[in-house]
């Protein structure tokens, strides 16, 4: 059985922790090291690195913590790295930080997940850095699987793509819910009426996609009749100027700049 040393265990670690249990994962194959020391039954959770068993010989250590303390977390951590996979799902941290701080022969997959993943939904698209063998980006992406679909792209450079359109992205789906209710609001709808329209609406919405064999397009197509309502706020939505698609292209490329300056 694979053994997994989780470092972090706050949303996303317990999450991920949450999801391999689920998945038939051994409570005795994984040590978590957090001050907080969650409870998971038949799991080892210490409060330090230095508190982790002498025994225990992890196959990946899992790197959950925030990205403005990494540098400090990762010193006990470089004697796994000459044998152990490390998995960081840490916004904005290169692969290459990680080499330097655990040494260049260091295996490291760098993911980026988004907060779906907290319901089994999620999507976190993996990179794989030099010296990654096969089985090693299989074990990666089984462990991912676990909060929900997996993607890989190969050029490092595109997981601030990524992370501005999946990662950032449940934020803007949020707002979205917002500003339909509180347009409701405007039009005389009682408030809390309005945002369970609106979240009712978003939601199923997102479940009918997930579940259609049809794209997005022919999903909006389908509830356009010519002349009716639909039609007539899509005019709004879909002006090539004002509308939705440029504003939500400006705000991804936005959040795409800033995740490469976040990266140094």
């Amino acid at each position: 059985m694979t053994k997994i040393l989780l470092v972090g265990c706050g949303r996303m670690g317990s999450a991920l922790l949450t999801g391999w249990l689920g998945r038939g994962v051994a409570p005795a194959d994984v040590v978590v090291v957090e001050p907080a020391r969650p409870a998971f039954a038949g799991v080892t959770v210490v409060a330090d690195a230095a508190e982790i068993p002498a025994a225990f010989a992890p196959d990946v250590v899992v790197l959950a913590v925030k990205p403005q303390v990494m540098a400090g977390v990762l010193p006990p951590y470089r004697r796994f790295a000459g044998h152990a996979l490390v998995l960081t799902i840490a916004a904005g941290k290169p692969i290459a930080s990680f080499r330097a701080a655990l040494g260049e022969g260091a295996a490291i997959v760098r993911a980026m997940p988004n907060t779906p993943a907290a319901v089994g939904r999620g999507i976190t698209v993996g990179c794989a850095g030099p010296g990654v063998t096969a089985a090693q980006r299989s074990l990666a992406a089984e462990l991912l699987s676990a909060v929900g679909e997996v993607g890989w792209v190969e050029d490092e450079a595109q997981i601030d793509a990524v992370t501005a359109l999946s990662g950032s992205g449940p934020a803007y789906v949020f707002l979205l819910v917002e500003a339909m209710a509180a347009a409701g609001v405007r039009l005389g709808l009682d408030p809390e009426l309005a945002m369970r329209l609106a979240r009712a609406t978003v939601a199923g919405s997102g479940e009918l996609l997930r579940q259609s064999a049809d794209d997005a397009a022919s999903l909006r197509r389908a509830v356009t009749s010519p002349g009716g309502t639909t039609a007539a706020a899509l005019a709004v939505l879909m002006d090539e100027t004002t509308g939705f698609g440029p504003l939500l292209e400006r705000a991804i490329a936005a959040a795409e700049i800033r995740s490469r300056e976040l990266a140094g």
